[in-house]
């Protein structure tokens, strides 16, 4: 599992998807999460301004998983 560090109180999941390379801009957000599942903690999410908290744990669809931790 790789790790997403922050360096704020929380992210939100269309920031994570363009960070860690899934999408190529923040309006390729809603389109991904219509067509790919992706997890938050164990629970399927589609809200691209869902807030992400140190210690969340996102599942993409390629099965690529990241853990949320603060600096």
């Amino acid at each position: 599992m790789e790790q997403l560090t922050i360096s704020t109180a929380y992210i939100t999941l269309g920031q994570v998807l363009k960070e860690v390379g899934a999408i190529d801009t923040g309006g390729m957000a809603k389109w991904y999460l219509a067509e790919h599942e992706v997890f938050i903690n164990g629970e399927l999410e589609n809200r691209r301004g869902k807030k992400l908290v140190p210690g969340d744990q996102i599942k993409l669809a390629d099965e690529t998983e990241f853990e949320i931790v603060s600096v």
